[in-house]
């Protein structure tokens, strides 16, 4: 119940101190810039505010949701009226808002960072702890993770629309224009770089639980490995402007070295693991031990146990080392305001449309999986199956599956890391997987989603370092823990391991943009079945675009022609 109760509290609270507005800064409830961030209670709810708006009203236009839909791994899929999957999976944007609420979003998350990094730093917290140290380091801590944060943010921004308008102080002017793409990179890296200097170099394991979902130096400076292979992929190959640094804003830069340094002191200090099989990652390899019978006949024999995604905690698991960065989900109700903003909604559209099993619920049939990565995929890795569900397979635990008269683009398999999972309670009801987990009283299958989206996991520091230094030990680190043999290195070899690693976690998409790898990503036509019709499926992928979505017209309109609009939209 302890995650419930912070949903409660945190949306109590950002009717407090919110803003829609990103420069707003009205006094509501008596909070008010002059009084406010004077106590570490004041920092903790300020701060929970920051990570509130990871959540995207809007779930199409969503990073984890868009991001996959865009990819060559997913079609748009869900019923002849889910028009807003097949928009986005196909490049347009008739709605011309779709993005919106990622764009406020993150302005808003942008808005309270900048709060945290003025206010706190003249802040005297030392009545508050027994000595000045702890004061010092709760401080350190709070600037350092507002940093990240704010880079987090612009780095949302930047993958999706380039360049932005770059707001970094808490009273600034309301028409700024977009600043370029290398600008706004600079931004971001160095805000990475003042959190890496800034956060305590704790080791992950004596972090404490409730600190779970919430950044550290180590997630810094994994962030700055992800967002110097974008920026000089993109650059390089969208962009046709080669280079093999990341700017800094003083006009420095970093360079391969520099950042391969970074992620050695993860790899090396931070504490952080991999699983020991990558199946244990995901929920349902605990719905085979709950459900007290072998719902999962291949994870049985193989004797599968969730980590769980508590960190360190073995609350429900073995206790999870590898996920570093994540997005905490939670329920609603449908009186709630946003009603179901803090399910994982991934998880809701992308399960299996029209039908409830055990384990694998029902969800809305987005996203369904493209059978090329299927056939393509070497059966003795164990990722495959661990990744993709194939629906009608008694191994899979969905023998009792129906073709549903209302999918489109059916493929016959669908993503198994973020799927709807359910089994038998003690009373004999099926109900959802969490509901049962957190006790939580709302059974509806909309609403039951608690699972956390990773954005990073120690995994892909493996492979970063690898495609930074183009040595062969990191990516073989993770081959090793499939069972797969060694392989020398190469871009290829690379590119082909974090397709089968990384699959559905919303990383494939960026990695095609900054490899260039786009248009050869959808050269293919593929047969599927449209509500019980054959039918054919083809991207329309338009260059111009350079791998951009739009900006919201309503973001141009109020900018009074401030914004111009991306190329080709």
């Amino acid at each position: 119940m302890k995650k419930i109760k912070y949903f409660i509290v945190l949306s109590t609270l950002l009717m407090a101190v919110g803003c829609e507005d990103y420069l707003d800064t009205d006094n509501i409830y008596g909070k008010s810039l002059e009084t406010y961030y004077s106590t570490p209670t004041d920092i903790e709810e300020a701060m929970a505010g920051v990570y509130n708006a990871l959540y995207v009203v809007t779930p199409e236009g969503s990073e984890p949701i868009a991001a996959n839909l865009m990819s060559d791994m997913m079609l748009g899929g869900g019923g002849p009226d889910d028009a807003a999957a097949k928009r986005i999976d196909n490049f347009i944007d008739p709605a011309e808002d779709t993005y919106r609420d990622t764009w406020v979003q993150s302005y808003n998350g942008i808005a309270r960072t900048n709060a945290i990094i003025e206010k706190t730093v003249d802040a005297d917290f030392s009545s508050f702890f027994s000595s000045p140290e702890e004061a010092q380091q709760f401080k350190n801590q709070a600037i350092g993770e507002a940093y990240f944060m704010r880079a987090f943010y612009y780095f949302r921004l930047a993958k999706f629309f380039g360049g932005v308008p770059l707001i970094t102080t808490i009273v600034g002017p309301k028409d700024l224009p977009r600043a370029g793409y290398t600008e706004t990179f600079a931004q971001i890296a160095s805000d990475l770089k003042m959190a890496i200097e800034t956060l305590p170099d704790t080791p992950f394991p004596t972090i404490p639980t409730a600190s779970y979902g919430h950044a550290n130096k180590w997630v810094a400076e994994a962030y700055m490995g992800r967002v110097y292979l974008f920026y000089t992929g993109y650059m390089t190959h969208m962009n046709e402007t080669s280079t093999n640094e990341l700017p800094l804003v003083d006009g420095g830069s970093l360079g391969a070295s520099e950042v391969a340094a970074y992620l050695e002191d993860v790899i090396n200090n931070s504490g952080y693991a991999l699983a020991s099989d990558f199946r244990n990652l995901w929920p349902y390899s605990y719905v085979n031990i709950a459900a007290g019978a072998p719902v999962l006949p291949w994870a049985a024999e193989e004797n599968l146990e969730w980590v769980g995604q508590d960190g360190a905690n073995p609350t429900f698991g073995t206790g999870n080392y590898e996920t570093m960065f994540a997005q905490r989900f939670s329920f609603g109700d449908w009186d709630w305001d946003n009603g179901n903003i803090y399910t994982n909604r991934l998880t809701l559209y992308g399960s299996i449309r029209g039908q409830s099993l055990v384990p694998f619920g029902e969800g809305w049939g987005w996203m369904t999986v493209n059978p090329q990565l299927w056939s393509n995929w070497d059966d003795d890795d164990p990722r495959k199956v661990g990744s993709i569900l194939e629906v009608g397979n008694p191994d899979q635990g969905t023998e009792g599956w129906s073709a549903p008269g209302n999918q489109e683009h059916g493929t016959g398999l669908y993503n198994k890391k973020y799927t709807a999972l359910q089994y038998p309670n003690e009373e004999g009801t099926v109900q959802g997987m969490f509901v049962q987990l957190y006790n939580w009283g709302n059974a509806d299958y909309q609403l039951m989603h608690a699972q956390d989206f990773i954005f990073m996991r120690y995994a892909d520091v493996l492979l970063m370092h690898s495609e930074i230094t183009g040595t062969a030990e990191g990516m073989n680190a993770v081959r090793a823990r499939a069972g797969l043999d060694p392989v020398g290195y190469s871009l290829e070899a690379l590119k082909q391991e974090r397709l089968h690693e990384f699959a559905f976690e919303g990383l494939r998409w960026f990695d095609l943009v900054r490899w260039g790898d786009v248009e050869s990503a959808f050269n293919y036509t593929l047969n599927v079945n449209n509500s019980g019709t054959p039918a054919t499926y083809q991207v329309n992928y338009r260059p111009e675009t350079k791998g951009l979505v739009p900006i919201p017209e309503t973001e141009i309109r109020l900018s009074n022609g401030v914004y111009e609009q991306n190329p080709g939209w």
